[in-house]
């Protein structure tokens, strides 16, 4: 873990060294954004998959909390992005060889990137972006006894990843204003990821704008031989302050 700590700190520290020097000439604009999530959860440990259904999320979250800080100057910026949900759900099996499936998942996701302006007019913005995705989960997923013994297949694991993304944004009417975000990472053999985000903006004032949207992620990883799969997707609402 304190290996793990460092490399998230060299790569953050890296791409702060990497903006130029002009980027700091002006002022710096930022954005704190608190969203709520609550998608259908797909994991799988092995051949071992489980699913909890949107409509199910809320009564099986046992915490969750997702938030997100931009920061720009000019064309250049760094975007972290973060979340935790720890979920607790149980599932039917088909047939007589066990009783039921049990998951217990906690997954936190950390995203960073530094992002380059490459359009921009009075519509339309587009954002190149770049950056790391470190991925942590603690996963139980247990097979309840039936005609064969139970057993529990479990992960507990953090990675980083690097990433690449593009982000385009569209000003709709004065008011109205939408968010198109797609990444992919991983770049070797046993770890990929990759997200997309599409999200709808209301201005309510100079500085407050809501938001409502759709997010979907997928994480697939080779674990000490065992392949471990996660995905996600489903609405999402929030609402960002500007200064």
């Amino acid at each position: 873990m304190m290996n793990l700590r460092k490399q998230i700190l060299n790569l953050a520290t890296l791409t702060v060294m990497a903006l130029p020097c002009t980027a700091y000439a002006g002022d710096w604009k930022y954005a704190a954004s608190i969203y709520l999530y609550t998608p259908e959860s797909t994991t799988a440990i092995g051949p071992v998959e489980t699913t909890l259904s949107f409509s199910d999320a809320l009564d099986n979250l046992d915490f969750a909390f997702m938030g997100a800080f931009e920061a720009n100057n000019g064309r250049w910026g760094l975007i972290a992005d973060y979340m935790l949900t720890d979920l607790s759900f149980g599932n039917s099996t088909t047939g007589p060889a066990f009783s039921g499936v049990n998951t217990s998942l906690k997954t936190q996701i950390f995203n960073g990137y530094a992002t380059y302006r490459a359009y921009q007019n009075p519509m339309v913005t587009l954002d190149l972006a770049a950056g790391i995705r470190w991925f942590n989960t603690a996963t139980d997923i247990t097979l309840l006894p039936g005609v064969l013994p139970g057993r529990t297949s479990s992960v507990d694991e953090d990675w980083v990843d690097p990433v690449i993304g593009i982000r385009a944004r569209f000003a709709l009417t004065e008011k109205l204003s939408g968010t198109v975000f797609a990444d992919y990472g991983g770049f070797r053999s046993g770890s990929e990821s990759w997200q997309t985000l599409l999200t709808l903006g209301y201005n309510i004032n100079e500085n407050w704008v809501a938001r409502a949207g759709y997010r979907y992620i997928s994480v697939d990883h080779t674990i000490n031989g065992t392949d471990f799969s996660f995905s996600q997707s489903g609405p999402i609402f929030g609402a960002t302050y500007s200064f």
